[in-house]
């Protein structure tokens, strides 16, 4: 009786001193400052704001004393209350049997009357304060720790900031106040150059991007560098235990056969299996044991590797790293648990087979009893869709041509970046400025493909959904080396799931998937009689292609426009230094939340290359949250891996030692070599870790390309701001000049791959492996004589050579090189004796970071008739007297600004010569110019004009030589 006294005294105490009305704002769980009068997300972390209830106050004339201790009131009875829809997030309900004990109190907190206190110690004051309230549910106040009767979730103590203040004004007019303080002191500044201000805004001026509106310092960011963000305000459960009993075995039979395909207007071989491209989908419970029984029908040796999977070392499917390979018309079996649930893909692992069929889908199904089973995610109806591409070309074909930096691609993509378009455009300084510190072309893929396809078909209908329907889409991108777009034109798309992992959901307009990445989205067909398109479009838009969702008519999604590729260009020429190096950005480029490419989006308009929250950013913060920066002023949002959010607690074991790594990746796109740190896997051995331990990977992309990175084995935690709640994936798309950190618990033996997805760049050497525990690997008995294999799958050598068919003689040069060494001979051939012929061969190995010094050795054989009576001399007076000379030298390249070669060489006749040339000068989109001019007197200057990738016309004059025209042939 006596606490129902107490709560009267109390009621009546409130009622006396305030005069109160209510009205319903919006606000943010974890940003309480947040307050809108509507419905709508969070701008700061994009969470859906909920309905509140504000009392406001009026004091009365002579308000009453305070009393002079707190009632406390110890018990109270808890009605359940009604889950309105303004809560979207709860996913499984949670019964509790037993509610804490807690205090019913008003919704807004500053309505209750503080007591006085005596004065005590400060932390004796905070003590007898002290109150613990859920995250989520910020109305609900309890004196003791326990948990929320709404959601189930642990409370936590209340901070200062979020109690009782007391202002006169409403959190309402707080916000007005200091938005109309931002508005008087507004000064816009570039996000990539902070030393740029300005009072109003316009473009910076050294890269080219939107200024935006910078603000002073409002947040802390402490925490981001701890990635341990919002921790205090919400405790999360990890992932709950599973016991999975009544698995069964499910065995497929995959026969392993050539064939012969038309996907883009060309017979071609192709690779099917069980006569079938894609190959088969294969699906499992969580629980169950796999059996697949692979016969190799064909003349070659094959594998297969179960991506993102969770298996026995030596079931994952890499030749001479976890098995031999598979030898021709032969069976092999992979047997291993299924104990993970989502959506997977796998592949050929040997060689470029992937490239031409090698990929299916592998679906792993959640139980129905699964305790981590979302309703109205996971009962959705599904569908499978696996993205590729399709070249006519023989892969092996690609990856020389790549390798020889032979421009074939660029022109049929249209993507040259010629002189002559640079001038059109207003772009030749920009142009001049990019060869000047050595680079090529900007691109945004390697390779031309004619034909991209969505379970094997360019277009395709799923005609059984109707009106109303929400579809899950489990999406693998099992293309070699495309990056693919996700547009959907029947309106937003929901992320519930990326690399087989859940997600909490998170809807945007627009997604890119990286090269071997997998995501889940949900999309609704809004109208009737209407088939959406799901558009995708790889980035460097050269095509499309399609999947319309939905019965009727069909409604397609705006196609992408081109790229405008020297934005792009002038952009990376800022963020480029003279030695080779990008700019690190820091953690200011992180996790895909800085798109620098997004400047070469038309569909993004110049006025909205800043994103939306930038006016938030401080320039000065390396650690600041950049989570929505692609949510440009257009309204497109995309998704980016900031905004990913892991349903639980992720967090490592605290116990564990952690090793902490860094790997730079680098590369050289006019050699095309990929490594990490600057040296290929035939240049490094394994790192050994211990199991058990924690290995935390910071990662840094030195280079132009973006580079998917995948782990064999294990999830990683993708350390963003999300803290406990980081999300666990397998593949990291990492853009140029970004740094991301990652870490694993390396828990089961065996050795570990850890490579670039894109296809060329991993066979180019852009590879590590993790060797975790002394594993023993009963089908690689000797592991050394297994690792030299593989070592060489990645320094592998390619030819090229090319031969000038001209009037005046025969021209030509072949090569063969790998990731440091080359062997090159070159050629002069006259159809007189006076123009005689020569042939000069070097051997040679870059040496140097970038890959711009090479020294070498070489033998040269020289003959002509020479005129007695006008013996030449070189710049140093030197002469020859011989018409046959042959000898040896000694000397170096260098690659000079401007892409010209400089060659310094002795000759052990005591000849010096030194020469600077250039053959691939890009006029025009198709024209090419040369030169060449050395100290013995000789000059060149040519053009070629190509007509397909193996055949040129050109014209040149020769100092030796004299006019020339004729026909190219390269290989």
């Amino acid at each position: 009786m006596k606490y129902i006294f107490s709560l009267f005294l109390f009621m009546a105490m409130s009622i006396n001193s305030y005069s109160q009305s209510t009205k319903t704002v919006y606000t943010c769980p974890m940003h309480p400052q947040v307050v809108k009068s509507a419905p709508g997300n969070c701008p700061i972390c994009g969470m859906t704001l909920v309905k509140k209830t504000v009392t406001e106050k009026k004091t009365a004339a002579k308000s009453a004393p305070a009393p002079k201790k707190a009632t406390v009131v110890k018990k109270t009875t808890i009605q359940k209350p009604e889950i309105t829809a303004a809560k979207t997030k709860t996913v499984t309900e949670v019964k509790k049997p037993v509610m804490p004990k807690t205090k019913a109190v008003p919704k807004d907190p500053a309505s209750i009357k503080m007591p006085e206190h005596s004065t005590t110690a400060p932390h004796q004051h905070e003590a007898a304060q002290k109150m613990y309230t859920c995250p989520m549910h910020p109305e609900v106040v309890s004196d003791k720790p326990g948990k929320c009767p709404k959601c189930g979730m642990n409370l936590v103590p209340q901070k200062e900031s979020g109690r009782h203040q007391s202002t006169g004004k409403t959190p309402e007019h707080q916000t007005s106040d200091a938005h109309q303080h931002e508005e008087a002191q507004k000064m816009y500044t570039c996000p990539m150059h902070p030393e740029v201000t300005s009072d109003k805004p316009g473009k910076c001026p050294k890269c080219g991007m939107n200024l935006v509106p910078q603000k002073g310092k409002k947040e802390d960011h402490s925490a981001h560098g701890n990635m341990q963000m919002h921790s205090e305000h919400k405790m999360v459960m990890p992932m709950p235990e599973k016991h999975l009993k009544g698995g069964r075995k499910v065995t497929y039979h995959l026969y392993v056969k050539d064939t012969l395909v038309n996907f883009a207007g060309k017979q071609k071989r192709a690779i099917a299996v069980n006569g079938q491209i894609p190959m088969p989908k294969l699906e499992f419970y969580e629980g169950d044991t796999a059996e697949v029984i692979v016969h190799n029908l064909m003349d070659e040796e094959t594998s297969l590797h179960w991506h993102g999977l969770h298996l026995p070392n030596k079931e994952d499917g890499v030749p001479w790293l976890t098995q031999k390979p598979i030898p021709p018309h032969s069976t092999y079996t992979y047997s291993f648990p299924i104990i993970q649930n989502g959506t997977h893909w796998y592949h050929s692992h040997t060689g470029l087979q992937e490239q031409i069929g090698m990929y299916g889908m592998m679906i792993l199904k959640k139980r129905p009893e699964d305790p981590t089973f979302r309703p109205g995610i996971d009962d959705l109806p599904t569908e499978h869709l696996i993205l590729s591409e399709w070249t006519n070309l023989n892969p092996n074909n690609v990856q020389r041509m790549l390798h020889n930096a032979n421009d074939w691609f660029a022109i049929k993509k249209g993507s040259t970046q010629s002189y002559a378009e640079a001038i059109k455009e207003g772009h030749f300084k920009t142009k001049l400025t990019n060869e000047w510190k050595r680079m090529l072309a900007m691109d945004v893929s390697d390779v031309y493909y004619d034909a991209f396809l969505i379970n094997g078909k360019i277009e395709s209908q799923l005609s059984r959904y109707k009106a109303g329907d929400k579809v899950r889409l489990q999406i693998a991108n099992g293309g070699a080396s495309s990056y693919f777009w996700l547009n959907y034109a029947g309106g937003k798309i929901k992320v519930v799931a990326s690399d087989g992992l859940d997600i909490e959901p998170v809807e945007v307009d627009r997604l890119i998937l990286a090269v071997s990445e997998t995501v889940d989205i949900v999309v609704e067909i809004p109208e009737k009689n209407t088939s959406y398109e799901l558009l995708v479009t790889p980035e460097d838009r050269t095509k499309s292609a399609s999947v319309f969702i939905g019965e009727g008519a069909t409604k397609s999604h705006d196609p992408l426009p081109k790229l405008k590729y020297f934005e792009g260009m002038k952009m990376m020429n800022d963020m480029m230094k003279m030695n080779g190096d990008m700019k690190d950005m820091g953690m200011k480029m992180s996790y895909q939340t800085m798109d620098m490419n997004q400047v070469m989006y038309p569909e993004i308009s110049a006025e909205n290359n800043a994103a939306m929250p930038m006016d938030k950013m401080d320039n000065n913060d390396a650690q600041m949250d950049h989570s929505q920066h692609q949510m440009p002023a257009s309204g497109i949002t995309t998704l980016n891996y900031g905004m990913m959010k892991s349903p639980y607690d992720t967090s490592l074991p605290k116990d564990s030692p952690v090793r902490e790594l860094k790997f730079t990746l680098t590369g050289n796109m006019n050699r095309y070599v990929w490594s990490m740190d600057d040296r290929v896997l035939a240049e490094s051995d394994k790192i050994l870790v211990k199991k058990g331990e924690i290995l935390r990977i910071t990662l840094f992309n030195n280079s132009m390309m973006r580079h998917p990175m995948h782990l064999h084995g294990f999830d990683f935690r993708v350390l963003n701001k999300n803290g406990v709640q980081a999300p666990l994936k397998n593949v990291l798309d990492i853009m140029p000049m970004e740094t991301n950190v990652i870490e694993f618990e390396a828990k089961t033996d065996g050795d570990w791959f850890f490579h670039c997805h894109i296809l060329y760049h991993m066979m180019a050497g852009m590879n590590r492996v993790f060797a975790v525990g002394d594993y023993q690997n009963p089908l690689l008995p000797d592991k050394a004589s297994a690792y030299k294999k593989l070592q060489r799958e990645s320094n592998m050598w390619h030819l090229m050579a090319e031969n000038d068919f001209a009037t005046n003689g025969n021209d030509g040069m072949a090569r063969i090189s790998n990731a440091r060494w080359e062997l090159g001979t070159e050629w002069r051939l006259g159809y007189n004796p006076h123009h005689g012929y020569e042939v000069e061969t070097q051997l040679g190995r870059y040496v140097d970071r970038m890959q711009w010094l090479k020294p070498f050795i070489g033998f040269n054989y020289h003959y002509r008739k020479i005129d007695r009576n006008n013996i030449e001399k070189n710049l140093f007076g030197q002469a020859s007297t011989k018409d046959e000379r042959k000898t040896f030298s000694a000397g170096i390249m260098y690659k000079l600004p401007m892409l010209v070669d400089l060659q310094a060489e002795i000759f052990t006749d005591g000849i010096v010569r030194f020469q600077l040339k250039r053959e691939d000068i890009p006029l025009t989109a198709r024209l090419r110019g040369a030169f060449m001019v050395n100290t013995d007197k000789e000059y060149m200057a040519g053009l070629k004009y190509i007509v397909t990738k193996n055949i040129g016309i050109s014209t040149h004059y020769d100092s030796d030589m004299s006019w020339g025209a004729g026909i190219t042939l390269n290989y």
